[in-house]
């Protein structure tokens, strides 16, 4: 499978609302995640909103009209976000690589790929598209330890593991991106 891909503003990404429920549904309800067609959902509707957050970029591969993945990225707030996994995270960098890492940056939240469309080079691509044009590099995503496969795919994309958001380097695992300028600073995991 060849999609293409494409940089897309939200109000194209939410046109596509059937695709992405579904590939979210075929992307995630495998473990670790198991999530089932509830929080494909809640994810829309998340989605809804993420559309308007300072920084949101998104990009879409569709193979004809069909759906084969997306990316979604925006600016992570200069006051970190206590929220959802980011305590987590701010626990496991400290406050002060946080706010100097990841405040600020391009915080890569969602990336799904069909499992029709795996190994095809589209999750690199779709990767790619959501950060190529931070010309300071500075790009961070957040993915569970559990998804060896996922962290492998990023491993391979030239993304460096920051630390583990998890007691004995369970939970959630930070990357930072492969131009981000504290790669060399982040220690590698225990």
């Amino acid at each position: 499978m060849r999609a293409a891909v494409e940089r897309v503003p939200g109000s194209r990404l939410l046109a596509y609302a059937d695709g992405i429920r579904a590939v979210y549904a075929d992307a995630f309800g495998v473990p670790p995640w198991l999530e089932g067609p509830e929080q494909a959902a809640a994810y829309l509707e998340r989605l809804a909103d993420d559309v308007r957050r300072p920084g949101f970029t998104a990009a879409l591969a569709l193979d004809g009209d069909t759906v084969a993945g997306w990316a979604t990225a925006w600016t992570t707030p200069d006051v970190f976000p206590a929220d959802r996994a980011y305590a987590l995270v701010s626990a496991a960098l400290g406050e002060r690589r946080t706010a100097d890492w990841l405040c600020g940056a391009r915080e890569v939240d969602e990336l799904a790929v069909s499992t029709a469309a795996r190994g095809s080079g589209l999750g690199a691509r779709l990767l790619h598209a959501v950060t190529e044009d931070r010309a300071d590099g500075r790009c961070w995503l957040l993915t569970s330890a559990e998804a060896q496969d996922t962290c492998a795919f990023y491993e391979r994309a030239a993304w460096t593991r920051a630390g583990h958001a998890g007691p004995g380097g369970s939970g959630l695992v930070t990357f930072l991106g492969p131009r981000h300028p504290a790669r060399g600073l982040s220690a590698p995991p225990r």
